[in-house]
């Protein structure tokens, strides 16, 4: 394109919508075949129809899906050039606003998946290094930190650093390496470094240079930049939940303890002890017991609990605060 010729600019509407189904957290994903990958549900803004960013995303997404969405918090704007071009491309450019949306699964939206190729995706397939509810996952020792140890170790050779920390401190706070926390929360912290190395399919795709490692596929991989706004949403929602009741919006009207910190847990990517996960829950004042008692618990019948809206109006944050794994 000839210098002062302005490139045409397109906005879209990206939405990581997110649920909670068996202990699984759940990301919808569209599309998806042998030729490309899957992605974030997708739709243009128009401001003759839609009045604001918001009733834009849930007008296509009701659309296209039949799925009543809950809570949506805008995460960010997303703009790098060739996010969405291809060689020779001339379309405008795509400049997405991402979000964060919380639904709960339905039978009623399964017709609309199938006409719009909509499909509810375990997130832990896409970060399977994320998951630390059965321990620490076999994948970062085996395969990402050799791989980003050799990462840092070739600038170390390679002259000065030109960023405040260099790639092995960064590696060190992002991935609790030499006595440093794992943060649950940085999960796009670990996603940017991946793809800095050249450790993700992206990295690839993007055309940056090729780090020539011979890698297992690092989860699976989205369509354009996709997985980078949904490590967004992750750490946003991972986050939100230490002082914001969102849990309870992947939750139906009533549960019992245990499902509700399943589902925690299932988010987080961490295992939570029992008796202190209970004690946060009654220290927050956050439910109230319904006096009725589940009995498809598969044991002895379990309370259930509702929960109290009127926590948001006695305390600014209202949240689970989870202390930090060593």
């Amino acid at each position: 394109m000839s210098e002062g010729v302005l490139t045409p600019i397109e906005i879209g509407l990206n939405a990581a919508i997110v649920a909670v189904e068996a202990d699984a957290p759940l990301i919808l994903t569209i599309g998806g075949d042998r030729n490309e990958p899957p992605g974030l549900p997708f739709g243009p803004f128009n401001p003759l129809q839609h009045r604001t960013f918001e009733s834009g995303l849930r007008a296509w997404v009701s659309e296209q899906t039949a799925l009543p969405l809950g809570y949506v918090e805008q995460l960010y704007t997303f703009g790098d050039r060739g996010r969405h071009m291809r060689p020779g491309d001339s379309a405008p450019h795509v400049v997405s606003v991402g979000y964060l949306a919380l639904a709960r699964t339905s039978e009623e939206s399964s017709a609309a998946f199938a006409r719009s190729g909509a499909a509810w995706q375990p997130w832990y397939g896409f970060f399977p290094w994320e998951d630390w509810r059965e321990g620490r996952p076999e994948i970062l020792d085996e395969t990402i930190l050799p791989a980003l140890r050799a990462w840092a170790r070739e600038r170390s050779r390679g002259g000065p650093e030109t960023r405040p920390l260099s790639r092995a401190e960064r590696v060190r706070l992002a991935f609790g390496e030499d006595g440093a926390p794992w943060d649950e929360e940085r999960v796009l912290d670990r996603y940017e470094l991946l793809y800095e190395a050249g450790l993700v399919e992206e990295t690839l795709r993007d055309g940056r240079q090729p780090s020539g490692r011979k890698l297992a596929p690092l989860g699976l991989s989205m369509r354009f930049d996709h997985r980078r706004i949904l490590a967004t949403a992750i750490s946003r929602l991972r986050g939100k939940l230490k002082y914001r009741p969102v849990v309870f919006e992947l939750m139906p009207p009533d549960f019992t303890l245990t499902a509700l910190q399943r589902t925690v847990e299932a988010i987080s990517g961490r295992h939570l002890h029992k008796q202190n996960f209970r004690r946060l829950v009654e220290t927050g004042a956050l439910v109230e017991a319904t006096g009725a008692m589940a009995t498809e618990t598969g044991g002895r019948p379990a309370a259930l609990f509702r929960f109290r809206r009127e926590v948001v109006q006695e305390r600014p944050s209202p949240g689970l605060r989870l202390g930090q794994r060593g």
